[in-house]
């Protein structure tokens, strides 16, 4: 049986999609989870004796009698331990010089994004990237962790701060009061915080008080680390913790355990204000433990670097609570310090017993582990220990045995917690592999087919793999916008060689008569206009492109160095912002209005106004009317009117490509429907992008009109060139916006773009379409030119037609969609040889979508003769 072109074609690609499902199930790596139950009481290892007479398996004695957890969203490790550090937080930094404190810089662990770093706070583990998403929406958390233990333990906990919290922790505090807000409030957000402070420091009927402060967090998000914001806001933190500083001593009972009080961060900041990556302001957090029961320093010292999550064994023992089952942490031994010695080996044998358990279950090979056997030989020499100090002994002997075993114990835990993190880096390849093995099967089976390759075909085949390359080299992960402005630039080179050869050389057919130019109705002097804007075009995209760059810096080298993006939002250069935002709107309407009906081009004017309305309301450009003085709203009426008009041109343009597929097989109208939904789409990402990135969007719009007009339609492209430039330019504009491989970069300000309080779906609609508004505005518009192309479509217009413009526009924007979405940009920091797998299938993804074009096509034309 013959199988249609058409359907051969799709399923090459459900194969492709299927391929790209398996390499994905191995590309995310398998988390390190004990055995055990998600929440279960365990059973403590007895300390151990060199015989077997029964001992305590009991924790020690708590070290604290009650702790309070100041955590300060996004403060970097500078702010307070850096040379600002005593302008900033005076009366911290007196602490952390001349107190009786404990200063360490603990390193957070990617992604660096709340609702992870809370779980690595809680439980000792290291979350993966998959709980990035799980952020904007925190599920309760079943695991094993501290705030659990406390409770089941009968501590009593209250808690101020970051709802977040309280979504991870339902019903375990006594008290709690969760704060949500806009990104752009940095007051109201901690005052509702700072207000419980009083009455709540004066009681007696808490055990545990954790503190989540976000102002910082927010300011960083709207000007940056080096905003004359950040000192009041430091200075405000600064208050507060002398506050309960002072509150702490007044309360502090001669004879009684002391308190602990806990300042730290759940991540840094990086240079342009957001958090996400691995840079080091943005995993260095600083961590400073207050208590009388530390030694009173004399002078500054250099802080110790630890793992963020070696806080949670620390607290917890110092609690008298069990270690979280998934801890990977290990237990800062500086706090026991003042503690017996042999409470010291007690508690570093329960921390080095939980992290073996853990080991057993994460790693098949666990034995052969170096830190697995340093424990259990400091566990040997811990029993020996312990028998020759029940029979009596008190020599110097046997101090310097215990001091021995103390350090085969720290030695032991570095190991085995080193190991368990560089399990959270392992990927399964054989199925990645197969998977590839499984897309490369597609394109084969219709490789047969004779295709030849022309200059551009070469570079865009040779560009792919050589991106893919690149990806070798982690610097090149990192700055990979550099490879695409790179390919963007040399393509647009070849075009114009392409243009020359049409206009300049190819001037007489194959009997050497002159030849026929495209539209054989065209006046000479229209042909002769058309010539040369042909001609100027791939320049100007050149020049475009090159402007652009300088708009925003991305990557990570030079992520924080000025652009022109941080002059137009500097306060003294609003106007100019103004201008240009309006400037920009006004041509955006003239780019995209021709191909709509009346209705919507009256729709998206007022669209259009709405979008400057909402930016002037938020405080971002000006109204020529507007007054100095007036207080700045939330835009939520703009931005909803704007709404209003973005679904009424959703609408119409659905209403359209509906009748025109119903009721009449009208080309014409199938194709202002489409180019309706694309105007739609466009006024959407207006409004959600900041107006200092209009100009991308402005740009994005005339390099597709122009390359769509004297380009695509000129030199005759076929689908599968078309579609991979299309990817190329959509890449390209995903880092014009300021993308960077790195979530740091992901615009959260768009959660809250007409809306009064956290919606989940929204938020996340509206996230995904703000950051990947580059490739999908190309993937839109492939559709949209594809499908409007007369010379590419048989004459007639029925069924058949729609079908096979389904087939040539539909799965290249499908594709492009999927390979975009699931580049999501925040694998790259992990293991870089997966990622060069990776690119190496979606270089056969897109060799295999050649194929299947090429393969409709000859189809089509061998139908149509």
């Amino acid at each position: 049986m013959k199988v249609r072109s058409s359907t051969f074609a799709s399923l090459i690609l459900i194969l492709e999609v299927l391929g790209v499902a398996l390499f994905l199930r191995g590309f995310f790596p398998v988390p390190v989870k004990s055995s055990l139950s998600s929440k279960s009481r365990q059973n403590l290892p007895a300390e151990p004796l060199s015989v077997g007479s029964p001992n305590s398996s009991h924790i020690p004695q708590p070290l604290f009698k009650r702790v309070v957890i100041m955590l300060v969203d996004a403060l970097r490790e500078d702010f307070v331990f850096g040379a600002n550090g005593r302008t900033y937080m005076p009366y911290t930094r007196h602490l952390v010089e001349r107190g009786s404190t404990l200063s360490y810089v603990a390193k957070a662990r990617i992604p660096t994004v709340t609702m992870p770093r809370i779980k690595a706070l809680t439980t000792g583990s290291i979350p993966g990237f998959i709980d990035v998403v799980m952020n904007l929406n925190s599920p309760s958390l079943l695991e094993d962790n501290l705030i659990w233990q406390a409770k089941t333990a009968g501590k009593k906990m209250i808690f101020y701060g970051d709802e977040t919290w309280v979504r991870l922790f339902p019903k375990h505090f006594m008290e709690y009061d969760g704060t949500t807000s806009f990104v752009s409030d940095y007051i109201e957000v901690d005052n509702n915080v700072t207000r419980h402070l009083d009455s709540t420091l004066k009681r007696d009927d808490w055990d545990i008080l954790i503190l989540h402060y976000l102002g910082l967090d927010h300011i960083g998000h709207i000007s940056g680390p080096h905003s004359s914001m950040i000192q009041p806001k430091l200075l405000e933190m600064d208050d507060i913790l002398k506050k309960i500083h002072a509150a702490l001593i007044s309360k502090e009972v001669e004879g009684s355990l002391p308190y602990l009080l806990v300042l730290c961060a759940d991540h840094g900041m990086s240079e342009t204000g957001s958090h996400g990556g691995s840079s080091e302001p943005e995993v260095n957090t600083p961590l400073v433990l207050i208590s009388p029961a530390f030694k009173r320093k004399v002078e500054m010292e250099k802080p110790d670097e630890i793992e963020q999550v070696d806080l949670t064994p620390t607290l917890a023992l110092a609690l008298g609570l069990p270690i979280s089952q998934n801890s990977v942490g290990r237990v800062i031994a500086s706090v026991l310090e003042e503690s017996s010695l042999r409470d010291q080996l007690r508690f570093l044998h329960l921390n080095g017993h939980q992290l073996s358990c853990l080991l057993k279950d994460s790693i098949p090979d666990y034995e052969k582990e170096a830190g697995f056997e340093q424990y259990r030989v400091a566990e040997k020499a811990h029993g020996s220990w312990v028998k020759r100090y029940l029979e009596g002994n008190v020599s110097e002997v046997l101090t310097n045995m215990g001091k021995k075993v103390l350090k085969q114990y720290l030695e032991a835990l570095s190991a085995m917690s080193s190991a368990l993190s560089k399990q959270l880096g392992k990927y399964d390849l054989y199925s990645m592999i197969a998977g590839m093995v499984f897309v490369f099967q597609s394109p084969l089976k219709i490789s047969s087919t004779e295709w030849s390759l022309s200059e551009l075909d070469v570079l865009l085949l040779a560009g792919t793999a050589g991106h893919t390359l690149s990806l070798a080299a982690s610097s090149f992960v990192e700055e990979e916008h550099q490879t695409w402005y790179f390919l963007l630039s040399t393509l647009c080179l070849v075009v114009f060689q392409d243009v020359c050869r049409k206009y300049f050389r190819e001037k007489r057919g194959p009997g050497g008569e002159e030849e026929v130019l495209p539209y054989k109705d065209n006046p000479k002097e229209e042909l002769y206009s058309e010539k040369w804007l042909a001609l100027a075009t791939p320049p100007f995209v050149l020049l475009c492109c090159r402007l652009l760059r300088s708009l925003n810096q991305t990557g990570v080298q030079w992520a924080h160095l000025p652009d022109l993006g941080h002059w137009l939002n500097s306060s003294e250069h609003k106007l100019v912002l103004s201008l240009l935002s309006a400037l920009c709107l006004v041509f955006i309407y003239f780019l995209i209005q021709r191909r709509c009906s009346l209705v919507s081009k009256v729709a998206l004017a007022l669209g259009l106004l709405g979008v400057y309305s909402y930016r002037s309301a938020v405080g971002n450009v000006l109204f020529p009317w507007q007054h100095s003085g007036r207080n700045m709203s939330k835009g939520i009426v703009e931005a909803r009117f704007v709404y209003v008009f973005v679904l009424g041109i959703l609408f119409t343009g659905t209403k359209d490509l509906l009748r025109s597929q119903i009721i009449t097989a009208d080309a014409k109208l199938k194709n202002r429907g489409l180019w309706e939904i694309y105007s739609g789409l466009v006024l959407l990402i207006s409004l959600l992008f900041r107006p200092h990135n209009l100009p991308v969007l402005c740009s994005c719009l005339l390099v597709q009109t122009l390359m769509a007009q004297f380009i695509w339609k000129k030199l005759h492209y076929d689908a599968a060139q078309t579609t991979i430039m299309h990817y190329w330019f959509g890449q390209a504009f995903f880092y014009f916006q300021g993308n960077s491989n790195s979530i740091s970069t992901v615009d959260i300000s768009v959660w809250f773009v007409g809306l009064d309080n956290y919606i989940e779906a929204p938020a996340i609609f509206l996230t995904a379409l703000s950051t990947y508004a580059g490739p999908l505005l190309w993937a839109c518009h492939l559709v949209c030119y594809l499908s409007s192309e007369r010379n590419r479509s048989p004459a007639a217009m029925g069924h058949g037609c729609y079908c096979l413009a389904l087939l040539r526009s539909v799965p290249a924007a499908a594709y492009i969609v999927l390979v975009t979405v699931l580049r999501y940009h925040l694998f790259i920091w992990s293991v870089f040889s997966p990622k060069l797998l990776y690119e190496a299938m979606h270089l056969l993804l897109t060799a295999g979508v050649c194929l299947i074009f090429n393969t409709v096509e000859q189809s089509h034309t061998s139908a149509a003769a």
